[in-house]
């Protein structure tokens, strides 16, 4: 099954982010976690799934591509779980820990491109949903246990759509 599309990285000026993107069987089993359903509450599909190392905003795409150049990393772990969460008052994850480093090599490959570099840790989550409101009483605290090895880093294209964002691989970058 097919999560991202595949697309030429032609588009010039666009939302772009790094991201790990999680196999079809980690995909499953978040698919497999409830969803509550509560006023304000929208709840991501698994196609929009993925674990945001940095994010570039409007970006020439070939500058992301001639910075990752230099990118290289031998190999990570992403670990899911141990509960889904709340991040701030509006959004239910996943926490997402193992991926502190590379995201850390990422942000400095990519530190001139796009939007500066966020000055905060990173935080590795998966976004499960999103409220318009606080996050509602019982959406967040479901037990997940989960991990993949990270084979590749994916530049994404973000586009926002009436009925939500569509994500599109532009490139990847493999991990050495």
């Amino acid at each position: 099954m097919k999560y991202f599309t595949e697309v030429n990285r032609s588009v010039s000026e666009q939302r772009l982010f790094l991201a790990v993107l999680p196999p079809s069987e980690v995909v499953e089993v978040l698919a497999g976690m409830p969803r509550p359903e509560a006023p304000g509450l929208r709840w991501t599909r698994p196609h929009q799934w993925h674990v945001t190392l940095r994010f570039l905003g409007h970006a020439d795409p070939e500058d992301v591509v001639a910075a990752m150049a230099s990118f290289s990393w031998t190999s990570a772990v992403a670990e899911l779980g141990p509960v889904s969460a709340t991040l701030g008052r509006h959004v239910v994850m996943v926490p997402v820990s193992g991926l502190d480093d590379l995201a850390s090599v990422v942000t400095a490959a990519t530190a001139r491109v796009g939007m500066p570099p966020e000055g905060r840790p990173f935080v590795g989550h998966l976004t499960l949903a999103r409220s318009k409101g606080p996050v509602p009483a019982g959406s967040a605290g479901t037990p997940i246990s989960a991990s993949f090895p990270v084979g590749e880093v994916c530049l994404v294209r973000s586009r926002a759509l009436t009925d939500g964002v569509e994500y599109e691989v532009l490139e990847r970058f493999s991990l050495a």
